[in-house]
């Protein structure tokens, strides 16, 4: 897991061939007007998701985790929060894997906290159980989606 603002990220471009086209685009002085919903970057190897959502607070936060997909969350605006915990640490399943999907949610609970502010980003690996919208606010988020084989 990595959390730091999005001028600062060009550091982690070396850790997949395609993010530097994924913060080209967080970059887009348009950003928060694109419409809610999926966009294609470069087809399903990297494409982003803006949505417009308020938080579930803590209790409502789900863990959720992939395998086919990193994700990189951007706070447009807004507030989040979003809890963290390692898949290797999760015991029990609330809804198995689907890779259809590439989605699965955890029972546990993350043992740790991140908030994000506008202009902040966290980005989840494979093996990072995370926890989005549990703030009590409106966010205004675009997360783009990272295929893995490409690592």
């Amino acid at each position: 897991m990595i959390l730091d603002r999005l001028e600062r990220a060009d550091r982690y471009v070396r850790l997949h061939r395609q993010f530097a086209a994924a913060l080209e685009f967080l970059r887009k002085p348009e950003l928060a007007e694109i419409s809610s919903g999926r966009h294609a970057i470069d087809g399903e190897q990297l494409f982003v998701i803006i949505e417009q959502v308020d938080g579930r607070g803590r209790d409502g936060a789900r863990v959720e985790y992939h395998r086919r997909y990193i994700d990189i969350q951007y706070l447009i605006g807004g507030t989040e929060q979003i809890g963290w915990i390692s898949t290797d640490d999760c015991h029990t399943s609330e809804q198995p894997y689907d890779p259809q999907s590439d989605f699965g949610l955890y029972a546990d609970a993350p043992s740790t906290w991140l908030t994000l502010e506008p202009g902040m980003l966290a980005i989840f690996f494979p093996e990072d159980g995370h926890a989005p919208l549990a703030g009590s606010g409106s966010a205004h988020k675009a997360i783009v989606k990272v295929a893995v084989d490409d690592l």
